[in-house]
């Protein structure tokens, strides 16, 4: 939630905009945002609001005292539940823009695996990341093993898989898996930043980096993103700001 705005108990997850910047909170405090089938269809709700708006950067993070404790189970089937996770997780990877997890306190389990989902990230030093399944009988699927192993690197996947190691946002920060230390309002200026960019490169770049993520014909969607950024009004307006010295202003065509 964009910082200084008001909490609506009644919403699981609420949709801020700061400019092109889409701010989406769970808002579970009293599950320290633990989430359920109906969060979880709120939050793809969210992420199509986000692209219908044209935003240039998504930013997830959660109310206080948590970013996301886990999964919420109580009265869900599981398939149903896993069903409903693993869109919003894919959802998070092909939305064009940048996406940005904002954490302060613990992202375990399915908390974590919104987390990594996420572009980049951004956490308070004492923020809590893990993956507890082991200390609950389950295993994960293996997309998200892919994806732990790709975005926390190797040795942090097996510690956190195997031996149920939890990592605070410094530590993962030192290993250069959370990209920045600090606050919402820190990640919210990151955010800002990042919209000014030339969106046409970020969805490019952003196909080729998710091609891991078995994308299809990816060297075709790769270079169709590329002809079409080279050929826009962007391209030639980095190209003139460059050459006189300001700041380009990128409209996304």
């Amino acid at each position: 939630m964009v910082e200084g705005a008001r909490v609506n108990k009644d919403i699981t997850v609420s949709l801020d905009w700061r400019d092109q910047v889409a701010v989406v909170t769970i808002n579970r405090p009293e599950k320290r945002n633990a989430v359920d089938v109906a969060t979880l269809h709120a939050l793809r709700q969210a992420q199509l609001d986000a692209l219908a708006g044209s935003a240039r950067v998504l930013v997830l993070t959660g109310a206080a005292p948590a970013f996301c404790a886990g999964a919420d189970l109580v009265g869900v089937h599981e398939d149903e539940f896993h069903e409903a996770l693993q869109v919003v997780l894919r959802g998070f990877t092909q939305l064009p823009f940048v996406t940005m997890a904002a954490v302060d306190g613990p992202a375990l389990g399915a908390g974590a695996q919104l987390l990594v989902s996420c572009d980049v990230r951004v956490a308070t030093p004492t923020s809590v990341i893990g993956v507890p399944a082991a200390k609950l009988g389950l295993v994960v699927n293996h997309w998200t093993v892919e994806r732990i192993v790709h975005e926390l690197s190797w040795p942090v996947a097996r510690a956190m898989l195997l031996a149920a190691t939890t990592y605070t946002g410094a530590e993962l920060a030192g290993f250069g898996s959370v990209h920045r230390l600090g606050s919402l309002s820190d990640a919210l200026e990151w955010a800002d930043e990042i919209a000014q960019l030339a969106p046409l490169t970020i969805e490019g770049h952003k196909i080729a980096l998710e091609s891991t993520a078995g994308l299809p014909d990816v060297n075709e969607l790769v270079r169709a993103a590329r002809e079409k950024a080279m050929l826009s009004s962007d391209a030639k307006e980095g190209r003139t700001a460059f050459a006189e010295k300001r700041k380009p202003r990128f409209i996304g065509s």
